[in-house]
């Protein structure tokens, strides 16, 4: 029997992060020490007061059923609770918030709800692989935002085509922003409901990274600027603010039509998120500000380590304000090196795997426009980052 593959599937470039695993599997088995600064999952523990109320709600049998619908009222109250708190937003849990399985799974399931074969969804490059899988799998068409240094990492709308604005129907965007670590001022917010409204474009803003913020710049809600909520649903994520990264619990609020659409794609296709889990959420956005407070001083801590670290090599490297991830231009001489390769940012990653044990992510696994570029996380101790620096200084001799 022959057994092909679904066109849509086999317009997807291999998911980057399987690829990386595969690297690292085989440095262990050649028995390498590797500093894993490859993805980004949180290496410190979920915080014990979350770990607690699960322990508790997994023996209730009242969330043994399935947890169907658009996620339990109680955590529905508690995320728009939680985002006055935070923002000063009012929304209304009935209708425009909802529970989500990660925020992974909404972002690729919202282009489902909103694009129809050829409709055209512009995509932010470098950006998460799965606004490109999303759009594909809809059928609709990516167009690439470009996302350069010389624009601080934000997507210069004044230059998309017209012919491609009258078929656009969604628009990604996501800051803090991965893999760059960039954040948005006002102003592009303010720039961006004007651009969609002007085009009935839907705008998601992927709010992953907002509470990972450094040196007290706070970060914003897309739906602080006046009229965003009329074309913008937002989406946050439970892994880097909680270190819930396993559990896959995340929400979304906004406009009531985007928030109602998406519970109907999620309705025919998930089961929604155990509701043991949903009340552990809860117990999370209750917490203290004392408690992420702390999290971000390990992380700024950990991040001057490696900054400090790549600039004493003379590397050029960003200072995040934001996310986990530093971004780092290839250096030149070791561009001037591999210019004939198809990827210096991968020709890059390769050589500190096999040469330093440092796993790194290409940049041109985020798009092409990230090409040129590497990302590494702070995802693990200021030990393991100092070594990280002392092997960079050893072996990295360009």
């Amino acid at each position: 029997m022959k057994i092909e593959r679904a066109e849509r599937l086999k317009k997807l470039p291999p998911y980057l992060f399987i690829e990386i695993d595969k690297m690292k599997r085989k440095a262990k088995e050649d028995g390498m020490d590797l500093v894993d600064l490859g993805i980004g999952d949180p290496d410190l523990p979920t915080l014990k007061p979350i770990i607690e109320e699960m322990q508790k709600e997994i023996w209730d049998a009242s969330n043994h059923q399935y947890p169907l619908g658009s996620g339990l009222k109680d955590f529905r109250v508690a995320v728009t609770g939680w985002y006055k708190r935070r923002f000063g937003g009012v929304f209304d849990p009935e209708t425009e918030a909802l529970a989500l399985i990660g925020s992974k799974e909404a972002i690729g399931h919202l282009p489902l709800a909103f694009i129809n074969p050829g409709d055209v969804v512009l995509i932010p490059d470098p950006g998460y692989p799965v606004y490109n899988a999303g759009t594909i799998f809809a059928e609709g068409v990516p167009y690439l935002m470009p996302l350069l240094e010389e624009n601080n990492f934000l997507p210069d709308l004044d230059i998309i085509p017209a012919e491609i604005l009258k078929k656009t129907k969604l628009m990604f965007i996501n800051y803090p922003n991965n893999p760059t670590a960039a954040i948005a001022p006002r102003s592009f917010y303010e720039k961006v409901v004007v651009f969609a409204k002007k085009h009935n474009i839907i705008v998601c803003h992927d709010a992953a990274y907002s509470e990972m913020f450094y040196d007290d710049t706070k970060t914003m809600s897309f739906f602080e600027i006046e009229g965003a909520r009329e074309v913008g649903i937002e989406m946050f994520s439970f892994s880097k603010t909680f270190n819930m990264t396993g559990w896959r619990l995340g929400y979304a609020v906004g406009n009531k039509e985007l928030i109602s659409a998406l519970a109907s794609v999620k309705g025919n296709l998930d089961s929604g998120q155990f509701h043991a889990i949903q009340r552990a959420g809860i117990a999370a956005l209750n917490l203290p500000d004392k408690w992420t407070n702390d999290l971000r001083k390990i992380y700024e801590k950990r991040r001057d380590v490696l900054v400090g670290g790549l600039k004493s090599l003379g590397w050029s490297v960003n200072n995040p304000k934001a996310t986990f991830y530093v971004w780092i231009k290839v250096p030149a001489a070791f561009a001037k090196m591999h210019k004939d390769s198809k990827s210096i940012s991968g020709e890059l990653v390769k050589f500190l795997l096999q040469n330093c044990g440092i796993v790194s992510t290409p940049g041109v696994g985020f798009g092409k426009y990230g090409e040129g570029y590497i990302r590494m996380t702070i995802c693990t101790t200021e030990e393991r980052l100092q070594e990280a620096v002392k092997r960079l200084k050893e072996k990295c001799r360009f």
